[in-house]
């Protein structure tokens, strides 16, 4: 799923899922633990929270693709899970398809006729 597909309420309640897109810059805060760490899953068009508690993929990035696997709890998606691929380009298809969406929608509002 999406940030905009969870805002939108499609990601399942009650029960862990997946998802996609990438780490907004500058959304990173390592807390005082040394293990947990919050950060922002973005979609362009929307913003999710994501709080994890655990050793991040060495591969993990500010304005990079990654998943994470987790549930919704009030509002923040409390990972179990963060993934990153080699390929600086990796994103899964249904994530980079709502980043093509969400952006042709964001230019379709700006271009004015």
């Amino acid at each position: 799923y999406t940030p905009t597909q969870v805002a939108a309420n499609e990601a399942p309640q009650n029960r862990a899922f997946r998802v996609g897109g990438m780490v907004e810059t500058g959304s990173v805060k390592r807390q005082p633990d040394g293990v947990t760490v919050h950060f922002v899953v973005t979609d362009t068009a929307k913003r999710l929270n994501v709080a994890y508690k655990g050793v991040l993929p060495d591969l993990f990035r500010e304005g990079k693709g990654v998943v994470t696997q987790g549930r919704l709890e009030n509002g923040l998606f409390v990972a179990s899970e963060v993934l990153a691929k080699h390929d600086e380009n990796y994103m899964p298809p249904e994530a980079q398809h709502a980043l093509d969406q969400a952006t042709a929608s964001k230019a379709a509002q700006t271009v004015k006729p």
